[in-house]
């Protein structure tokens, strides 16, 4: 089953159904729009089982917020809709686009250590990236607290995505809080 989940790489999670006629909410781990409003083939997925074929009809974001409402064939209603709530979309992982330098796949950011000073101390995994005015990495120290630190190139100023780490070189106070 390992190697069947790296093929595929979640680009959304549905959370609500919107309407009566099948319509679902999706939060999205996606820079690319296209990925929910562009018709075509798409994979939903259940926690770890094989990803099901599906097509997307037609999909919209809700003006203000990080909220795509998509229409996918078979899904017809708001009971339909409910059943997939938690699942995932999905793609084929070699359809990543191409990024330049210092541009980063929220795929790739999450598990990477979080290191810290000269020595490289490890202090905590990456397990989130919240999109917003300015995007944070959620960072699970070792400990056990979470900590939310700003994704710039000042406070992270190197990633090792071969390695598995970035260092952060945090204000006095952020990790404390």
């Amino acid at each position: 089953m390992k190697e069947e989940e790296n093929k595929w790489m979640c680009i959304g999670e549905f959370v609500a159904p919107q309407g009566l006629k099948g319509d679902i909410r999706i939060k999205p781990r996606s820079d690319f729009p296209e990925r929910f409003t562009k018709p075509g083939k798409r994979w939903i997925q259940k926690a770890n089982e094989v990803p099901t074929e599906i097509n997307l009809i037609k999909g919209t974001i809700i003006p203000g917020k990080s909220i795509y409402v998509l229409s996918l064939e078979g899904i017809s209603n708001r009971s339909s809709a409910e059943k997939i709530i938690g699942w995932n979309l999905v793609i084929p992982s070699d359809s990543r686009p191409k990024l330049s330098d210092n541009e980063y796949h929220y795929f790739d950011l999450i598990g990477l250590e979080a290191r810290i000073g000269t020595k490289q101390t490890l202090i905590g995994y990456v397990t989130d990236l919240i999109k917003g005015g300015n995007d944070l990495l959620e960072i699970e120290l070792v400990e056990g607290k979470k900590v939310l630190v700003p994704f710039v190139k000042e406070i992270i100023p190197e990633i090792k995505l071969k390695e598995k780490w970035l260092l952060i070189n945090p204000p006095p106070g952020l990790l404390e809080l």
